[in-house]
């Protein structure tokens, strides 16, 4: 009857001589995998078994040996290399280097060692079946699910590090975009110095290899810093900067109560809309100024947007997602809004959609109004603050006409 020793030849045992009983056999059954396959599978996972790439390369020594491509099935796992024939596999590799390579691998239980009574490794055939003496393949065939979901979370762990390090790169860009736009409109602010600063660190930071702890720091500093700078540039505390602007355009407004934007004329378009139409003959600036009016002093004018839009507006962008949420409801085509966007900014034509909204059982054709207020736009000749002053004032007047 064959017996499975557990103590090496003429060396110490250790607790992988011990956990040996606990193995298979060498003639392993089941579902058969490939052996480099099985090796590129745990060079991914080689961190999370404690290997090296010298403990790899052994490794791969050793599988070179094994005379088919598959591990498993019914074939011997068993191969018996002499140490002079495993160094000249490894291109000349010292003897105690391999050795101690060697013994790293058994000591994490993907290697066994299957030692003769006098130390040598051969086969020999006895009662017409082999027995073989040497290294013991088995263990690596016996775990390579293991290795598998191994390897597959190191993937994943990649992937997500991979997908941050992507998001923290955008959210950077962004970040010295947001501080050179906001040194324009409002020049002078530390904030915009201190946006710069930290987007050349993080770019520094980026050149090297950094971990998800890591990256996930920078991260949530960024979406504080991005957070920041949008509440500066486009809040409704923070626009009163420019209410100089539409203070002159108030004046402007009850100097002369009846100039008021909605001319009936407007809404037929075409000639009544004077003789610029938008896109001939005109030069359409590249970009287009910030309205020169307080958000809150367009919400306070054209509160009937509430009533079909519930969303929350304290941003120049969240209006816009509220024109181009009614915008439709209002009859209003998407040829004439993006040509009020091209020609007025996306701001502006979002102002003057709500204000089309107040007074929209006033305006027969909301498009061609709107297509007549673009012509306007594009030569120069308008601006939404009379439109909402006048909103203003006529919500205050009849305030008061109630007392």
């Amino acid at each position: 009857m064959e017996y499975r020793p557990i103590s090496p030849f003429m060396r110490q045992i250790s607790h992988a001589h011990l956990r040996l009983n606990d193995q298979p056999k060498a003639s392993v059954t089941g579902k058969s995998v490939n052996k480099w396959e099985l090796l590129r599978e745990l060079s991914k996972a080689q961190a999370a078994f404690g290997l090296t790439e010298r403990d790899l390369t052994v490794l791969q020594g050793l599988l070179s040996f094994f005379p088919d491509d598959a591990l498993g099935g019914n074939a011997e796992t068993i191969i018996f290399p002499s140490n002079k024939a495993i160094c000249d596999r490894l291109n000349g590799m010292p003897c105690s280097t391999m050795r101690r390579h060697l013994a790293r691998l058994v000591e994490v239980g993907l290697l066994s060692r299957r030692d003769s009574p006098n130390g040598k490794r051969y086969v020999r055939k006895h009662a017409q079946e082999p027995v073989a003496f040497g290294f013991d393949l088995s263990p690596l065939h016996c775990r390579a699910e293991e290795i598998a979901r191994a390897a597959e979370a190191v993937r994943d762990a990649e992937n997500r590090v991979r997908r941050l390090r992507e998001a923290v790169s955008l959210m950077r860009r962004d970040l010295l975009a947001v501080a050179e736009f906001g040194e324009v409109i409002m020049p002078g602010l530390t904030l915009w110095g201190h946006l710069r600063d930290t987007g050349t660190a993080i770019a520094r930071a980026l050149r090297r290899k950094l971990s998800l702890e890591d990256l996930s720091t920078y991260r949530a500093e960024l979406v504080v810093l991005l957070d920041q700078a949008r509440n500066c540039i486009d809040s409704p505390e923070t626009e009163d900067m420019n209410t100089s602007g539409a203070q002159s355009e108030h004046h402007h407004h009850n100097t002369n109560k009846e100039s008021i934007v909605f001319e009936p004329a407007l809404e037929e378009g075409g000639a009544a809309a004077g003789s610029h139409e938008p896109g001939v003959g005109v030069d359409v600036p590249e970009t287009k100024p910030a309205p020169r009016i307080p958000l809150h002093l367009v919400i306070a004018g054209c509160p009937s947007l509430k009533t079909f839009y519930q969303g929350n507006i304290r941003h120049w962008h969240q209006l816009f997602d509220a024109a181009c949420y009614v915008r439709p409801a209002m009859g209003i085509s998407s040829s004439a809004w993006e040509e009020a966007q091209r020609f007025m900014g996306p701001e502006q034509a979002s102002i003057v959609v709500v204000a089309m909204l107040e007074r929209f059982a006033e305006i027969r054709s909301p498009g061609g109004y709107l297509r007549a207020l673009t012509s306007k736009a594009a030569a120069g000749e308008f601006s939404c603050g009379q439109m909402v002053m006048a909103l203003v004032s006529q919500r205050g007047a009849g305030k008061c006409s109630h007392l």
